[in-house]
């Protein structure tokens, strides 16, 4: 019903605009697209030539900005799946990240923490021998960040682990994600959250103490 309602709406729309448009005389708008159709026929060529050039500007764009490669998060120094990680081995998000529940930051896994696996699990791959080099002269492994807040916001991880709220309701899927997307948090999201929750709205006592 709603469906129907709607074409007789867009058709009435399409009427008034056609009378309105030739000033009572539809036979014109008729003539009018015949005297156009006629056109484009006589000028298919070169119009053939401007659609093609169009969506092959249309093509890269979408390859170069929407396609799924460009959806990856950013490469890290070393390659680091959590589908692999936290889903297929199901390893802890807490055993890479140990200050979450005792820290407003979660805290990224030190080189010690990862080899205490891969000093027995695939070794000699060479990116396990990256991070060999990272221990061995005692540099920290330049993790790329890919969670953003802002400055002014302190956000508590500490606090909404206690009140059991999962690491997917802000982070997403990680589980399904080999290289996690950046993500820039914006306000909108964390009111949402706490609105349906029904928790404190307090802007400084919130999110901006």
């Amino acid at each position: 019903m709603e469906i129907l309602i709607t074409t007789l709406s867009l058709l009435a729309l399409l009427t008034t605009a056609i009378l309105i448009g030739t000033r009572g005389r539809p036979k014109r708008f008729f003539s009018a697209f015949g005297e156009s159709m006629h056109a484009v026929w006589a000028n298919r060529a070169p119009l053939t030539w401007v659609a093609l050039s169009v969506l092959l500007v249309l093509g890269f764009l979408f390859f170069f900005y929407a396609s799924p490669a460009t959806r990856a998060g950013a490469a890290q120094p070393i390659p680091f799946s959590h589908q692999l990680h936290a889903g297929v081995k199901a390893i802890d998000c807490r055993f890479c990240h140990p200050y979450v529940e005792r820290s407003l930051h979660p805290g990224l896994p030190p080189v010690e923490k990862c080899l205490y696996c891969h000093n027995h699990i695939i070794a000699n791959h060479p990116e396990i021998r990256k991070e060999h080099n990272y221990f061995n002269t005692n540099t920290p492994t330049p993790w790329v960040k890919v969670f953003y807040v802002p400055e002014h916001v302190l956000f508590n991880h500490q606090r909404h682990i206690k009140q059991e709220i999962a690491c997917e309701a802000c982070h997403g899927e990680v589980k399904k994600t080999d290289r996690l997307k950046g993500t820039r948090f914006q306000m909108g999201f964390c009111i949402e959250c706490h609105r349906q929750r029904q928790v404190n709205l307090d802007c400084w006592l919130a999110c901006h103490s």
